[in-house]
């Protein structure tokens, strides 16, 4: 009969392999919290793992997925300054710009603008998205393409007649 080993054996065995690869992917200073994250995913599934999976790449996959999670977390990050600027900043935009793209965003169907939203601002995967507007990841990434379409054609209808540029 076949029997999983006790948790704790697993961590024993697969613990520096974890670490490496933690390491390898987020660097030696997030590394040991993203090796606890881990371990606890892996805790919790644990129960439901079949006896004979093969432990040690399971345990690879969630610590790689987990320093993904945490190098995309880093990312969004605020960073503190000591004063807000007054202009308008060269990273990004904080007042609506010229051409009028905001006023279109605007026009767009709410599902559609939130999606556009979440994936070119907040840089969100669509499976994601799709857990915050509901539906599937598929839905999300062609409400995101239909978002598109109908943005490019308000903004080309916008255009003076000169400066339109064909799409393919």
């Amino acid at each position: 009969m076949d029997t999983k080993q006790p948790f704790e054996k697993i961590v024993d065995l697969h613990g520096p392999t974890v670490l490496r690869v933690c390491r390898a992917v987020v660097g030696p200073l997030d590394a040991d919290d993203v090796w606890q994250e881990t371990f606890i995913s892996a805790l919790r599934a644990y129960p439901d793992l079949p006896v004979d999976a093969n432990v040690e790449a399971w345990l690879v996959t969630i610590a790689h997925r987990r320093s993904l999670d945490s190098v995309r977390a880093e990312v969004r990050r605020p960073v503190p300054v000591d004063r807000v600027p007054d202009s308008t900043s060269p990273l990004g935009n904080p007042s609506p710009p010229a051409d009028g793209v905001w006023a279109h965003v605007a026009r767009l169907p709410d599902k559609q603008r939130r999606v556009i939203a979440y994936r070119y601002l907040a840089d969100l995967p669509f499976g994601e998205i799709a857990g915050i507007v509901g539906g599937t990841p598929a839905a999300a990434r062609r409400a995101a393409a239909d978002g598109l379409k109908k943005l490019r054609i308000l903004v080309t209808a916008d255009q003076p007649e000169g400066d339109r540029h064909e799409h393919p």
